[in-house]
């Protein structure tokens, strides 16, 4: 039996997304996000698209024309919203510093959509 590594995890999730979903690979951004003034540390996977999201990429952006991406990003437990630093510590899914697999895509589709072309049938 094979072990589960990180790197084995990492791998599976992002080729997974890549080949069979047409993914684009986005490696993860910094911790301390570069040009952002609004926050300290990345504490989400979606910090790097949030200008998408958003509405305010420029157009000559490298994400601009952006439809599908996976990314395992680095990733800083703060305070906030959604605070549970608190919780770090007790639990072995609360970490200070973590990595974030995510997939996104932007406009191009929805989860509900994405299902029904790829299974043929409402999950």
């Amino acid at each position: 039996m094979s072990k589960w590594t990180s790197r084995a995890i990492r791998r599976c999730f992002i080729d997974y997304f890549r080949f069979k979903h047409d993914h684009e690979w986005i490696l993860s951004g910094p911790v301390q996000p570069k040009n952002d003034p609004t926050v300290l540390f990345t504490s989400a996977g979606m910090n790097q698209f949030r200008d998408i999201f958003t509405g305010d990429i420029p157009p000559d952006h490298a994400f601009a024309n952006l439809k599908r991406a996976c990314s395992y990003q680095k990733c800083i437990r703060t305070g906030g919203k959604h605070d549970d630093l608190k919780e770090v510590g007790y639990d072995f899914r609360h970490h200070t510093f973590f990595e974030m697999l995510g997939n996104w895509s932007f406009g191009d589709y929805f989860k509900v959509d994405n299902l029904i072309r790829i299974d043929h049938q409402m999950i």
